[in-house]
């Protein structure tokens, strides 16, 4: 499988929506564990006052990664294959949405 990135602008009006989602993706997720495997996601916090994501998740095509989105009802901007890791320091501790 590779790695990607998958941006979610403006996904989510509130946090709460953004844990109904996380949910559902999780769910999804244990459905097809051959195709994806969500790794993290970082929550923006967009200008408007909604939320958004940027995920990674590991998958064997973007094909899989939009058919795991369309399953657990998940806006998908972009999806981008990475190319490369380089690690400067490990995540901060993550701060509760």
């Amino acid at each position: 499988m590779n790695t990607y990135v998958i941006l979610r602008r403006n996904g989510w009006k509130t946090a709460d929506d953004l844990r109904e989602a996380a949910a559902r993706s999780t769910a999804e997720g244990e459905r097809m564990p051959d195709e994806v495997a969500w790794i993290r996601s970082y929550v923006l916090a967009e200008t408007d006052g909604t939320v958004g994501t940027v995920c990674i998740y590991q998958g064997a095509s973007p094909e899989a990664i939009r058919k795991h989105a369309a399953a657990a009802e998940l806006p998908v901007d972009e999806i981008v294959k990475v190319a490369d890791t380089v690690v400067v320091r490990p995540d901060p501790v993550p701060v509760t949405v």
